[in-house]
């Protein structure tokens, strides 16, 4: 624990410090650095090795750097990934298991490339909106933590997250309902364009996208027999294993911004 908290204090401080101060190159070059990364790391747990794993980013990145100039501002580029992520829970209820390298690398170019342009709309256009929602995932993240250790006994998904309870996920609920309410009495009610039950509904949504997310990640290592995605960060893992629910909530709360 000690650890994850020294590796997340300078992470937490770099991103408010980036969102808050940094130009719009700078940010792009900092969030087209971590999806490079994390597409790396996407590439080994498809089983693709050094040369190729690194050409694979590459190629991620210039997916992003492409549509963000070709197509700025437009929502629809964010359906796919969000229609991929409300199948998500289908495809675990059948049991679906993600072996096929070609579909394995083809998933990675339509999420991470997503949520690169996620990161980079929002902070152009709702910097604060963003930062909300990054907060709320973290919130999501530690009561799920802190209340499954403490009180979980129902596995969530035994076959690809062992450690993952329905008791952690009450604890998420609980977590982000009263997150969201402190946001809504102390910043929502002069800056959000919806009352607080609408803002709970969505952020129950956005929750439930993050799960779909992290489980995601989890089955592609677990697939992979691996623990971690990498390990960049001490205490935490890889780059994906800090963005991975990250890459379900943020392309669709960028959807449901532009539609509002």
């Amino acid at each position: 624990m000690l650890t994850r908290i020294l590796t997340a204090l300078p992470l937490i401080a770099g991103f408010l410090a980036a969102l808050l101060w940094a130009s719009p190159e700078l940010w792009q070059g900092i969030i087209a650095a971590i999806l490079w990364i994390g597409g790396v790391e996407w590439a080994r747990l498809a089983r693709l090795e050094n040369t190729a794993a690194y050409l694979f980013a590459s190629i991620l990145v210039l997916i992003g750097l492409t549509v963000g100039w070709l197509l700025p501002g437009q929502p629809w580029v964010f359906v796919p990934c969000g229609l991929f992520w409300i199948a998500a829970p289908w495809l675990f209820h059948q049991g679906t298991q993600l072996t096929q390298k070609p579909l394995l690398l083809t998933l990675g170019m339509l999420i991470l490339p997503t949520t690169y342009l996620a990161f980079i709309e929002l902070r152009q256009h709702a910097p604060y909106l963003l930062l909300a929602i990054v907060g709320l995932v973290a919130v999501a993240d530690s009561s799920a933590y802190f209340a499954g250790r403490q009180f979980g006994k129902h596995k969530l998904a035994p076959t690809i997250s062992p450690g993952k309870t329905w008791e952690g996920v009450a604890g998420a609920i609980l977590g982000v309902s009263l997150y969201i309410a402190l946001l809504w009495q102390f910043w929502g009610q002069n800056h959000l364009p919806a009352s607080l039950p609408v803002l709970l509904v969505i952020a129950w949504g956005l929750l439930a996208l993050s799960i779909m997310g992290d489980l995601f990640e989890s089955q592609l290592k677990r697939l992979a027999g691996v623990k971690d995605s990498g390990n960049l960060l001490p205490g935490h893992g890889g780059v994906l294993d800090r963005i991975d629910s990250l890459t379900a909530a943020l392309p669709v709360a960028a959807l449901l911004w532009w539609m509002q």
